[in-house]
């Protein structure tokens, strides 16, 4: 096997961990609101706490990588976010979970930057979107997994077990990856000739004059509506990843057997989608060129989403609700591994920076879903109002993608 897919398979593995311990809250949402007597709005506030650290963070660690590899920096990352994850097992008030949470997205800051710089370290442009989508195709399989693995936990242990069992996957991958990973393929001991050659060609050299923050960046346009775009997106993505659970329970009436048979189904159809976007994103890149080989998956992912959010709020069957929110999160992440390849395409040796920013951007999205959520729904008495902007952004997201080139970059 060619040492580049044991690097992705390492990636993948820690996006799986990374999707796990993000989505064990959410599951365990409901429990833990009623231990601790949490309001839908306090329990907003935990969700975007983790938001707000995470995204205050992402450009000047997204940078750092850029500087020092993301050998170490990842390392970093991985240790911080597990110690938080089990340290959320033991808070006892809203204040500590609060702050435990802003703790756990500081130490995640930065993660998939640091993914996005070792893919473009380690992957020709021709398979960038492909690497990507098998690393977003990862964190589905993390969320899918999540509710299989914390419900049967949290029945038979309670919600805090779950949290101290999933921190400590965390600290063994940060031990191999230390060892094992080198920033740049020419220092990996057992590379071959061959796999090197087909490298050198398209893959840009770590370090040189990627060591300053490229604030240019920010001067072109095509980093500015990929932003856009982001943020806009973000308002349906994370959606999943903070309030699907109590929607389903609270919403549409789940028991907690209706959640371990059904819920995983979104997450399920994200990684297939994820797959499928890369692929057919690099395919038509080949056929048609950068500009519309990029554009054409994102524009129809995130408007086919548009439409299946729309369903989703007129529907009050149990099935065919998990059915319409499983299908808009697949289209939705048609378009994921597209966007993080643009970032690829355009940012060069400052790829870091460039998906920082963007993720910056969704970090501010991912912020109004989280918080904004529980005021609507007091404020409407319904679980389906919050659902409205979500599907508005989403078709905000797929406008924005018609006027995003990769072919422009927007570092040297």
């Amino acid at each position: 096997m060619k040492i580049r897919y044991r690097v992705l398979g390492l990636l993948i593995v820690a996006s799986i961990i990374t999707y796990v311990d993000r989505i064990c809250i959410s599951v365990a949402g409901t429990s833990i609101q009623e231990d601790l007597g949490l309001s839908l709005e306090q329990w907003g506030w935990v969700l975007g706490a983790f938001v707000v650290s995470y995204g205050a963070l992402e450009i000047p660690i997204g940078a750092y990588c850029d500087r020092v590899g993301p050998r170490r920096v990842l390392t970093r990352i991985v240790v911080t976010w597990s110690l938080f994850t089990a340290l959320t097992g033991v808070a006892q008030s809203f204040r500590q979970l609060l702050v435990i949470r802003f703790l756990f997205g500081a130490g995640e800051a930065g993660a998939f930057p640091s993914f996005s710089a070792a893919i473009m370290r380690w992957f020709p442009q021709t398979e960038r979107a492909r690497a990507q989508s098998a690393v977003w195709m990862a964190t589905r399989l993390g969320g899918a997994l999540a509710p299989l693995l914390v419900i049967p936990i949290q029945q038979a242990y309670g919600w805090r077990a779950s949290f101290f069992v999933f921190g400590a996957a965390g600290l063994v991958w940060a031990a191999a990856w230390y060892f094992w990973f080198r920033d740049h393929p020419a220092e990996n001991p057992v590379i071959t000739k061959e796999e090197l050659a087909e490298l050198t060609p398209s893959v840009e050299p770590a370090g040189g004059h990627a060591a300053k923050l490229q604030w240019s960046v920010f001067k072109k346009p095509t980093m500015w509506w990929l932003m856009a775009m982001y943020y806009a997106n973000a308002w349906c993505g994370f959606f999943y990843l903070s309030w699907m659970y109590t929607f389903l329970v609270r919403g549409r009436g789940f028991t907690p057997n209706e959640l371990l048979a059904l819920s995983w189904l979104p997450f399920l159809l994200g990684a297939g989608a994820n797959l499928i976007g890369g692929w057919a994103s690099d395919a038509l890149v080949r056929r048609h060129g950068l500009k519309f080989g990029r554009r054409v998956v994102g524009f129809c992912g995130l408007a086919a989403a548009t439409g299946f959010l729309a369903l989703t709020i007129f529907t009050e069957h149990k099935v065919w609700t998990v059915v319409w929110l499983a299908l808009a999160y697949g289209s939705s992440d048609l378009a994921l591994p597209v966007a993080w390849a643009v970032c690829l395409d355009v940012g060069g040796k400052h790829t870091g920076t460039v998906t920082a920013a963007m993720n910056t951007a969704g970090q501010a999205g991912a912020f109004c879903t989280t918080v904004c959520f529980g005021y609507l729904v007091s404020a409407f008495g319904t679980y389906n109002a919050p659902l409205v902007p979500i599907a508005v952004m989403s078709a905000v997201g797929a406008m924005a993608w018609l006027q995003i080139d990769a072919t422009k970059r927007v570092a040297d």
